[in-house]
């Protein structure tokens, strides 16, 4: 699994600042590497919204560094950073990262 992390204060600029042409090019370039990599793949993944912490003494509303996700088929974390080498999102803010986790089973 990879989680696309962007700080929400540098995702709320971007998005206030974004011009519908740099809209479509961000759609573009995102469609262009999702067709490059469909084979690797498992889950394309989507954006992720507003989140909500649940605890013990109940729930309230977040904000983190979460931007989305998607689900990536590798032998390796090593193989799987080679495929986000090229990956959209660092074009959208230099302070973007990709983190990568492998999923187990239980």
């Amino acid at each position: 699994m990879v989680l696309y992390m962007m700080p929400a204060s540098g995702m709320a600029d971007m998005m206030k600042n974004m011009t519908p042409e740099m809209m479509e090019q961000g759609k573009k370039a995102w469609g262009d590497w999702m067709e490059a990599h469909k084979s690797d793949l498992a889950d394309f993944g989507g954006g992720l919204g507003k989140n909500l912490r649940v605890t013990k003494d109940g729930s309230s509303a977040q904000s983190n560094d979460v931007g989305g996700y998607s689900i990536i088929q590798a032998e390796s974390a090593e193989a799987v950073a080679e495929i986000l080498a090229s990956n959209p999102s660092f074009n959208d803010m230099p302070e973007s990262y990709i983190e990568v986790m492998e999923i187990s089973s239980m």
